[in-house]
């Protein structure tokens, strides 16, 4: 099927396997072209109902509480991406021979369906740090005067992108596992994965299958296939990757960088990737001091930003100008008060150990504040690399106990609270103990390296808990 053409949608059978911020829009842009759209979807809450009643109201078929049945006649599945691929609907469709797509899938084959010529793709992804990447890479885009926008996982949708009355220039793009997995045919300008460590392992089976369909984003790349030097999984996905004759490997590092790779020297960004004599030349682009918050991974991630950008053209001072506009979403790194010669940041963001090692590694010493939803996770080795910075530790949540077992093999010396309990007014409690053990010059570190439903409706509301408790203290204090 030619999806660059209205007709062949025209009548067409299609099923949009989920409601939510990727089943609905699909739904709807599907109706919009002509096909015969049925929405399946697991749940049947009163929340699943208001959606099918608008969707209903507009034409489409809504199935509530059976995601498991193919309808009949299916020429196509459209799947939100969190459904795991080991679903019966799945299965259905494979025996009947029904292609699977996402919504990023989707957009990618609408690109230049409304006749304009369709722009190109920059894309992210990885376990960490995919939403600020994708963030400051739109900062430094806008500031070479190019129309782009940040989308895909960090929540606009890329069909709204590609089909809006907006025209653009580039887009960047962050791209989940999920995503990537149910994305079999997206060729990107240039992309980045920016590193590795396990994490929704449940859903994709294993850490191979979790790194194969990251290194999906690398497939047909055109320009430049950016991986992370410190991380060499990332760079072996380059080497798998099937990419068009000519594009090019490039390396971002904290050190040093070599030939065809970007890194930092004397407080320095600079390029030795996109400049004419790369043996013998770099390119200045911004000082470390640019970069808000100027941590360790941060720079990494303005790294990456840089080197994407750099493929697609843009001028040093224009990477510059980029980074210093940037500022980053909130409950990542987030600093929020000062108390008593104590440094308060909320990095509720960090809900996996990858994430964390990341964030305690930005300061020293530090109370940290941990726990809620391990997924899974186990926490020896980041206590292992991490003990030495630690002032003291509270934990909170379902699954402290992981963390404070791993405390006790591998910082027994660091005094650790244990709050036994979960209700949302731990948080509060968890911040006057922190408060407790934490001395003038230290910082007191939210970074849960857990998911936070079994708490807060989300690592938002438990930031906000956070930065509320924190401010009460300082009130206090006053």
């Amino acid at each position: 099927m030619s999806t660059q053409d209205w007709q062949d949608w025209q009548g067409k059978h299609v099923t949009v396997a989920g409601l939510g911020v990727s089943g609905i829009p699909a739904a709807r842009v599907l109706h919009g072209l002509g096909a015969v759209v049925t929405v399946v979807n697991d749940g049947d809450d009163e929340r699943a109902r208001a959606q099918a009643a608008e969707l209903e109201a507009e034409g489409v078929t809504v199935r509530l509480g059976d995601g498991a049945t193919l309808p009949e006649g299916t020429e196509l599945v459209v799947t939100a991406p969190g459904w795991k691929p080991d679903k019966p609907l799945f299965a259905a469709a494979a025996e009947a021979g029904v292609e699977v797509w996402g919504d990023v899938e989707l957009a990618w084959r609408l690109r230049g369906l409304d006749g304009r010529e369709a722009a190109p793709w920059l894309a992210v992804t990885g376990t960490n740090g995919k939403t600020t990447t994708v963030r400051m890479l739109a900062a430094i885009l806008e500031a070479a005067g190019l129309r782009t926008a940040a989308v895909g996982n960090i929540g606009v949708s890329l069909l709204d992108a590609v089909l809006g009355d907006e025209k653009y220039d580039v887009l960047a793009v962050e791209l989940s596992s999920y995503q990537l997995h149910w994305a079999p045919s997206l060729r990107a300008h240039s992309a980045a994965v920016l590193n590795l460590a396990p994490d929704h392992l449940d859903w994709h089976g294993s850490m191979e299958a979790y790194a194969a369909d990251k290194g999906r984003v690398y497939e047909g790349n055109t320009v430049a296939c950016v991986y992370n030097a410190a991380d060499p999984a990332t760079e072996d996905l380059v080497r798998e990757a099937d990419v068009v004759e000519g594009c090019r490997a490039i390396g971002f590092t904290l050190g040093t960088p070599g030939p065809s790779q970007l890194g930092v020297v004397d407080g320095i960004l600079v390029d030795r990737a996109f400049v004419e004599n790369r043996q013998k030349q770099a390119q200045e682009l911004a000082q470390v001091s640019d970069v808000d918050p100027p941590a360790p991974h941060n720079i990494a991630n303005a790294l990456a930003a840089a080197a994407l950008a750099r493929a697609f053209g843009v001028e040093p001072a224009a990477v510059r100008e980029g980074l210093r506009a940037f500022r980053p979403d909130a409950h990542r790194i987030e600093y929020v008060e000062e108390v008593d010669g104590v440094a308060y940041v909320d990095d509720s963001k960090a809900t996996n150990t990858h994430a964390t090692e990341a964030s305690l590694a930005a300061y020293d010493p530090i109370v940290w504040i941990a726990g809620g939803l391990a997924k899974g996770a186990t926490f020896d080795e980041l206590v292992e690399k991490s003990a030495k910075r630690l002032r003291g530790a509270v934990l909170i949540g379902a699954d402290r106990a992981l963390i404070a077992e791993a405390l006790a093999r591998h910082a027994p010396e660091v005094p650790v609270v244990d709050l036994d309990r979960t209700d949302t007014g731990a948080m509060s409690a968890a911040v006057r103990e922190a408060a407790r053990l934490a001395r003038p010059g230290d910082t007191v570190l939210l970074a849960p390296a857990c998911a936070s439903m079994d708490m807060f409706a989300n690592y938002n509301k438990r930031g906000e808990a956070f930065a509320d408790a924190v401010r009460a203290l300082a009130a206090e204090r006053a």
